[in-house]
């Protein structure tokens, strides 16, 4: 059974199926563990835990990132699961407005539009989502020269 924090992170993403089945995942590794770990033992669990209940992943893709059309960098997701959503994991005290950042900007490099950010570190799991955001049309930007 989900707890009420776990329903409403998934409740308007557009695969909310795939989403339940990745959070249900989630807090079945979270209770096994329990939090205290690194984020890589949740992460090897999580790819264990995704394999028994059949969720189709990749692990540590790498993305590259480019600037005006010069690959400037790689970045690897935690997970990429079935095409559809960013997965990254964090085992740290609080999630900040960074980590929701550069979720975005995964999104953006991968042309997706949907990812959790999940946080073994705190009880109950934390499960947040973040969506790749589009500009406005009529939005204006401060410059600072």
């Amino acid at each position: 059974m989900m707890n009420q924090e776990s329903r409403k992170a998934g409740k308007n993403l557009r695969n909310r199926e795939l989403t339940d089945r990745i959070i249900s995942a989630a807090i079945r590794v979270h209770r096994g563990l329990g939090p205290g770990f690194l984020e890589n033992i949740y992460e090897e669990a999580l790819a264990v835990e995704f394999a028994l209940s059949g969720i189709q992943f990749i692990r540590q893709r790498p993305i590259p990132l480019f600037y005006k059309d010069h690959q400037v960098g790689e970045h690897r997701l935690d997970f990429l699961v079935e095409e559809k959503i960013v997965v990254e994991l964090k085992a740290i005290s609080a999630l900040e407005d960074i980590h929701f950042a550069i979720g975005r900007s995964y999104l953006e490099a991968t042309n997706l539009e949907d990812g959790l950010l999940l946080n073994f570190a705190t009880t109950p799991l934390t499960i947040k989502r973040f969506c790749r955001e589009l500009p406005a049309e009529n939005e204006l930007h401060d410059v600072a020269l």
